[in-house]
């Protein structure tokens, strides 16, 4: 039996999440949908444009969905996506008693527990699934997604999220994917932070940073920003890892306010969230995560300046 599923927000992962979306034989019909009418435009090349995969003008048009995932930056234009806005109604409003809503973006997990409930009040079901990959296995379609809800609820998704990624981990309650994927982005973050740091160290010595490249990722320093990130992007000084690193100072934000929850003090991840926030400060608006190189180059130029030997 063909859906109709609707998919807000046609970013930088979300673009190749919903055409891999849309490669599908099924007979679903795809609404999309971005504020930027720029990004509708480059569906129109997709295979599926004008017969199961057409854009969508405003949410309006989504009412009639059956399933509807957003894949938004953060948890305020989330929030105003599904609960609306002054003189614009949102999707609990739009969508009919019965209809699932997938929030695949890395939102805020206090958010979505907030929401669950409003939804639930609606008739509405929802299930955080963010995904972890970034945007070569989006475009795969090999992306890691993790999935927090109602059992019923995850296997009436599973056909959709396994069109876009290679593995799906069910991670507990509504609530709980968007807390474990806050948590794996600080150990990325914390992971990136070190390499870029022994980079650098590297680099001053004179060391062939290609051979450290490959020496860390033979050893136990290896990890996936020594794998994907260094020679990729950092060494040659592209910095073009594809994925903001003003969002992962705000996933920082979310997993340092989690560990205040928790009531955990060890400090570490705070100290390491802070960092990634001054970068975010003092850096260029927009620019990519693998930047935080860079930033420590800046770091120890100015150190360096105040404190001469």
């Amino acid at each position: 039996m063909s859906m109709e599923i609707g998919f807000v927000g046609l970013g930088m992962m979300g673009l190749p999440m919903l055409e891999n979306l849309a490669r599908s034989d099924s007979d679903d019909r795809i609404l999309a949908h971005d504020r930027d009418p720029a990004r509708l435009e480059r569906l129109h090349a997709h295979p599926a444009w004008g017969r199961t995969l057409r854009g969508a003008g405003s949410l309006d048009e989504l009412a009639g969905c059956d399933i509807l995932i957003t894949m938004l930056p953060d948890s305020a234009v989330t929030n105003a996506v599904i609960e609306g806005a002054p003189g614009r109604p949102g999707l609990m409003t739009l969508l009919r008693p019965g209809a699932l809503l997938l929030d695949m973006g890395s939102s805020d997990p206090a958010q979505t527990l907030r929401l669950a409930p409003l939804l639930r009040a609606a008739g509405l079901a929802l299930v955080d699934a963010p995904v972890s990959g970034a945007v070569a296995k989006a475009a795969a379609g090999t992306l890691a997604i993790m999935a927090g809800g109602d059992a019923a609820d995850l296997e009436r998704a599973r056909p959709l999220l396994s069109r876009m990624g290679a593995t799906l981990i069910p991670t507990g309650a509504v609530g709980s994917a968007h807390a474990m994927k806050a948590l794996n982005n600080y150990v990325y973050a914390a992971g990136l932070l070190a390499a870029s740091e022994a980079l650098l160290i590297a680099r001053r010595m004179d060391l062939d940073l290609d051979v450290f490249t490959d020496v860390l990722n033979a050893s136990s320093g290896r990890n996936v920003a020594t794998e994907t990130k260094l020679r990729q992007f950092i060494v040659p000084g592209s910095y073009a890892g594809g994925f903001a690193l003003a969002l992962m100072a705000k996933d920082l934000r979310t997993a340092d306010a989690l560990q205040a929850h928790a009531g955990v003090r060890v400090g570490q991840l705070s100290l390491c969230a802070g960092l990634w926030q001054r970068a975010l400060a003092e850096m260029e608006p927009g620019v990519d995560n693998t930047r935080i190189h860079q930033y420590l180059e800046r770091l120890n130029a100015s150190e360096m300046a105040a404190h001469p030997a």
